[in-house]
């Protein structure tokens, strides 16, 4: 395999004079963008995939992704949202390729064809989709950025691949669905002639790809449902989710969530236009503060066992903006800062907007507001993303505007482990999912915060909302007891039911004290040194680590029938 990386050597470039102080970033070669380790990792799992010669997957697959790297370069695949730092772009691709070829292998295309036609198609059925994941947001680079040459010219992708040093900025204002029709502009500088006529002899694969190219999913059939489920992973993965569950979710799913979630939090539970409320309703906008509105949101849509949900504020901002159920700033982002006055009483937020209709509809809606809410000059949003752990990426610059952004720390994170161990481990057997038989209806007290917590621990479990024994679980078996995992659980816990601890005493993290009130039942085994923690080694196929949580002495509290024990944790000695 290592021979794939070594080809065309060429004489090393004279090496370029770069201000990086101006935020202007070199110019790599494709051998030198895919060599690094995780992208080699990805490539070879693509390699695998495709059960190719060499040299038939050096000209359908790896030349295409060569010509896509020196194109993409080194920039972002979003400005806020997943793969939101240097070099996104091209890892959003590879993943999306290696993703959507391993989904394939669960199909034979085309569907209902003799097996013999099938076999015929197999290799045309496998580039097509791979080329549809390579090239799903190419078109963000040609509406969604500006790219500045050294020598201050413009660069657009249709010139040809990036020649100088170069800078880039998010174009204020942007169409977020645009760039789902801008991939026709540049699809030809990825695949060459050869490929497009090999590929065109095949209708049915070649009609998909050009409705996938040309943004128009719904007309792509299997091939562009299998480029959405692999975005989905990708993209769940990077942000935080959970890439099976997402796999689950239908298309679009999200948007649809999102919209059901504001509705419901609005019609049902939040208090408008007064005082103390979470929304005040103009005659043309919705205001929501942003902080108040997002954490509810988060919480109703976990309650409902959604999962999927970014646990940064920053990215459900860009999430309900990317799909148009937020305006945007003169200045393009997703937050308002204005003031609202109702006589003597005044205060200022930070806000999400929204058009009314989208909450209301034909329905009946509130009383408008009868004091005003003023834009603030020079609006800012009052949050910021946190930052990602690992090193910090060389900032670009504009004459206008900045964009920093925070590289995805892969090595600290294990990031791609964990985004191809989803492909290798077996979804539990059906004796590790919580038996039907457990107690129907909870029997412990609801008064005390600790049998709360651990009631909507078993609730959890027994409608399947909370998983055991996954790879991305916070609960598991182990040592035939159940294992709460800490402070996972806790920190989930408390994400679905913001404010908790209101009332208490202790200023000390909400997670923190549920877990104290927790520890107050006693219904945890100690360890033999009388401390409450207990670590668990954890065995995968890539990868060693170690959980940390609690042991229940009494399982059947939560599960009448508990599973075996998961076979790839153990408890670690004393």
């Amino acid at each position: 395999m290592l021979s794939l990386f070594r080809r065309k050597r060429q004489k090393p470039s004279p090496p370029l004079t770069v201000n990086v102080a101006e935020g202007y970033l070199p110019i790599e070669s494709a051998h030198s963008l895919l060599a690094a380790e995780h992208r080699r990792q990805l490539l070879d799992r693509i390699w695998q995939y495709t059960a190719l010669s060499h040299a038939q997957f050096i000209q359908l697959y790896l030349d295409p992704i060569h010509r896509y790297a020196e194109q993409v370069q080194q920039l972002p695949a979003s400005e806020t949202h997943h793969h939101a730092y240097l070099g996104g772009m091209l890892d959003h691709g590879l993943e999306l390729v290696a993703c959507s070829l391993k989904l394939r292998q669960s199909y034979l295309l085309p569907t209902g064809a003799a097996p013999e036609d099938q076999t015929a198609q197999a290799d045309a059925w496998s580039a097509g989709i791979a080329y549809g994941a390579l090239l799903h947001d190419i078109g963000k680079i040609a509406v969604d950025l500006l790219v500045e040459r050294q020598d201050g010219r413009v660069w657009h992708p249709w010139q040809g691949a990036l020649d100088q040093p170069y800078r880039f900025r998010y174009l204020k204002g942007r169409d977020y669905h645009l760039h789902g029709a801008a991939a026709g502009l540049l699809y030809t500088q990825i695949l060459d002639r050869p490929i497009l006529d090999w590929l065109s002899g095949f209708p049915s694969p070649w009609a998909s790809l050009l409705y996938v190219l040309a943004g128009q999913y719904e007309r792509a059939g299997v091939l562009g449902e299998l480029v959405i489920q692999a975005d989905r992973v990708s993209t769940a993965q990077n942000i935080g989710g959970n890439p099976i569950k997402a796999l689950q979710a239908p298309i679009h799913s999200l948007q649809h969530h999102l919209i059901s979630g504001l509705r419901h939090l609005v019609q049902h539970e939040l208090k408008l236009n007064q005082p103390g409320a979470a929304g005040w309703l103009t005659q043309d906008a919705l205001w929501l503060v942003s902080k108040t509105v997002t954490d509810k949101l988060r919480a109703y849509l976990l309650s409902q066992s959604i999962e999927g949900i970014p646990s940064s504020n920053i990215a459900v901002f860009d999430e309900l903006q990317s799909h148009g159920l937020v305006e945007s700033t003169p200045e393009g982002k997703a937050i308002w800062t204005a003031q609202v006055t109702q006589g003597d009483w005044q205060q200022s937020f930070t806000f999400l907007r929204l058009q009314p209709a989208l909450i209301w509809g034909s329905e009946d809606r509130p009383e408008t507001f009868s004091g005003t809410v003023s834009i603030a000059a020079n609006d800012t949003p009052a949050e910021t993303p946190a930052k990602a752990p690992g090193p910090k990426a060389v900032s670009t610059r504009s004459t206008q505007s900045t964009s920093q952004l925070d590289p995805l720390a892969l090595e600290d994170a294990d990031y791609l482990g964990t985004l191809l161990d989803m492909f290798e481990l077996e979804k539990p057997e059906a004796s590790d999912a919580p038996s039907k038989n457990a107690l129907e209806t909870s029997t412990l007290p609801s008064d005390n915060p600790g049998y709360v917590f651990l009631n909507w621990v078993k609730e959890g479990l027994l409608s399947h909302k909370l998983v055991i024994n996954d790879s991305k679980a916070k609960i598991h078996t182990v040592s035939g007891s159940i294992f709460l995992v800490t402070p996972g659980l806790f920190q989930r816990y408390v994400q679905e039911f913001p404010g908790v601890s209101q009332g208490s005493d202790q200023e000390i993290e909400e997670w923190r004290w549920v877990q104290k009130q927790f520890e107050k039942l006693k219904v945890h085994r100690k360890r033999d040194n009388g401390l409450n923690i207990w670590t668990c080694q954890v065995q995968g196929p890539r990868k060693k680590t170690t959980l940390k949580g609690y042991l229940l002495a009494e399982p059947k509290s939560l599960l009448e029938s508990v599973p075996s024990d998961n076979p790839f944790l153990k408890m670690a000695e004393a």
